[in-house]
């Protein structure tokens, strides 16, 4: 099981804003990738596939909510290497354009409701379902763990063999969302301190984003919180900043992640926090699959 040949090309393009003021901002494009299989979803997933292989298992089963880019991504990258996968999602059914889809590429859905879903920590939440499943792998949600970081880890190999691509011999810094915090992580490790990376929390601190991290890894980044009073609130200054974005680049950002993270950006490079001259690079982490949610 797995397409372990396949390692997908994100391209490192520069991204001028008025608000940039000096500061130099790359974006690498993991949103372009793959039609499907977007955003840094497919790196988490490569060390649990390989995981998965290893230890004789013929698909994959994991958890997510009704607009999950993780269980989107598996789903996707299941019907097209064809291995069977399994969702455990949140709530109740719904028919949102994720859960569509998820349908549509063969994955088998489990809806657990809310408190079925909040017990996916403790001891003992895996046992009926390995029991039902013993030819799958789990995966926990998001991707994450210490496979998911370590599979992100190829990224600062993809942007550093791209930096003459946008003018540039080195980097400051990188910034990026943080929903699990496991690509943050992976970024981290690769870096062992060569680079620091900074994370705009997508979720609010209950969300044990920090806690996350911290158990891999202990340094080499920093936390700001940019998640605008709760996980997928959205408010109209974060439209109008993503409406006027998207109207000044080619860049197309979501309101979950992508967006509120550049709004945290821009909110420190008008706080003074980064210097004319600096180059960052902007992860854009994909998740386009998830605007559907917010259509009018």
């Amino acid at each position: 099981m797995g397409p372990f040949d396949w390692l997908p090309h994100a391209p490192l393009e520069s991204l001028q804003l008025d608000w940039l003021n000096g500061v130099e901002l790359a974006v690498l494009r993991l949103d372009r990738i793959d039609p499907l299989i977007s955003g840094n979803k497919w790196f988490k997933l490569t060390e649990h596939l390989a995981l998965a292989q290893a230890a004789g298992a013929s698909g994959i089963i994991s958890l997510g909510g009704a607009h999950s880019n993780h269980l989107h991504a598996l789903a996707a990258a299941g019907k097209r290497f064809g291995f069977p996968t399994v969702g455990l999602l949140r709530g109740h059914p719904q028919d949102t354009p994720t859960v569509l889809d998820l349908k549509a590429f063969g994955m088998q859905l489990h809806w657990l409701g809310y408190g079925g879903y909040r017990a996916r920590h403790d001891v003992g939440f895996w046992l009926p379902w390995r029991e039902q499943y013993p030819h799958l792998y789990p995966v926990p949600e998001g991707g994450g763990g210490i496979a998911g970081a370590l599979g992100c880890g190829v990224l600062v190999e993809q942007a550093r063999a791209q930096l003459s691509s946008v003018g540039w011999a080195d980097y400051d810094a990188w910034w990026l969302a943080a929903g699990t915090g496991t690509t943050l992580a992976g970024l981290a490790l690769a870096e062992a301190g060569a680079h620091p990376v900074y994370g705009a929390t997508a979720v609010p601190d209950d969300h044990g984003v920090a806690q996350n991290v911290r158990a891999l890894v202990q340094d080499g980044y920093e936390l700001l919180d940019a998640s605008r009073g709760g996980f997928a609130r959205v408010d109209p200054l974060l439209l109008e900043f993503i409406e006027a974005t998207e109207q000044a680049s080619s860049v197309l950002l979501e309101p979950l992640y992508t967006g509120k993270a550049l709004l945290a950006l821009k909110q420190q490079v008008e706080a003074g926090r980064f210097a004319p001259g600096t180059r960052l690079i902007f992860v854009h982490t994909g998740g386009l699959q998830g605007r559907r949610g917010f259509a009018t």
